[in-house]
């Protein structure tokens, strides 16, 4: 007896499939509703973002909010130092970070545990309480208004180390003895042997720290009172008008130009980013 003719049976829909993905629906659309506020009230005229009550879609699509920061504010130069300042630390914070995970993990030396409980409770202090004695040193040295005043206290981060070393921990020791036996030093077993497989850990440290950086307004708002050493995020400040008032429509257009190089930069890495953690320990 054959099934040639029969119908296969439709799958049957759970109900509980169908509350969750009602549930996860609301809860995406309250997360994209602020992205969606920002969207529309930049292309709002004057009058329509200041209505009473406020309306999500614009009735009347404008692009004045756009124009107004292309001509107000360097903005080319803005970009430039927001990528210059958040691709910095990044670079510097990999690199720095990334050494002293390996120190803490991989090699045995008097005083670890003693330095890496320090390291940890330093994530414990306020940034704001560190600001003025890092803003006096900064200004001491002349790199006010510089890139190396906004990059260089920002070299290493206490969070970033503590990442990578539970990451290095995780890594058998087998291939460090491995390579040691074949007559590699020890900055080689770092750079041939132990960085291939924490890449992705490396890729997650680096996108956060570069996201960080770039919409953080406090730290170069500080540390440059030149607008052309300005960023984006501090830049936009520059446009409140008299009396503080606050045009929205053109800081939502400021936030959407802003955000757009984050969301092109991540559409390229995330291939790259998921192919790394399904090849990890096989390099």
């Amino acid at each position: 007896m054959t099934a040639v003719g029969l119908r296969a049976p439709r799958p049957r829909i759970r109900p509980a499939s169908v509350v969750t993905f009602l549930v996860m629906a609301v809860v995406t659309a309250f997360v994209l509703l602020p992205v969606a506020i920002i969207i529309f009230t930049a292309f709002k005229p004057v009058a329509e973002v200041n209505a009473y009550p406020p309306t999500l879609l614009p009735t009347e699509w404008t692009l004045d909010n756009l124009i107004r920061i292309l001509e107000e504010l360097p903005f080319a130069r803005l970009a430039l130092n927001s990528v210059i300042f958040a691709g910095g630390v990044t670079l510097c914070a990999l690199v720095f970070d990334s050494l002293a995970a390996y120190a803490l993990a991989r090699i045995d030396f008097r005083g670890r545990g003693v330095l890496l409980v320090l390291i940890i409770a330093s994530l414990m202090i306020p940034f704001q309480a560190t600001l003025i004695p890092v803003y006096q040193l900064v200004a001491e040295l002349g790199w006010i208004n510089t890139y190396q005043g906004l990059i260089a206290p920002r070299a290493a981060d206490a969070f970033g180390i503590f990442l990578l070393r539970q990451f290095f921990l995780a890594l058998p020791r087998d291939l460090d003895n491995a390579a040691r036996i074949d007559g590699a030093s020890e900055f080689r077993v770092f750079r041939s042997v132990v960085l291939p497989n924490v890449v992705p850990a490396l890729m997650t440290l680096g996108v956060f720290t570069f996201v960080n950086n770039w919409n953080d307004l406090l730290w170069p708002l500080v540390f440059t009172n030149q607008a052309e050493m300005g960023t984006i995020t501090s830049g936009l400040t520059l446009l409140t008008g008299p009396g503080g008032i606050i045009p929205y429509g053109v800081m939502m257009a400021g936030s959407l130009l802003a955000v757009v190089p984050l969301v092109i930069g991540f559409l390229f890495v995330q291939r790259r980013f998921i192919d790394n953690i399904a090849t990890t320990g096989l390099k």
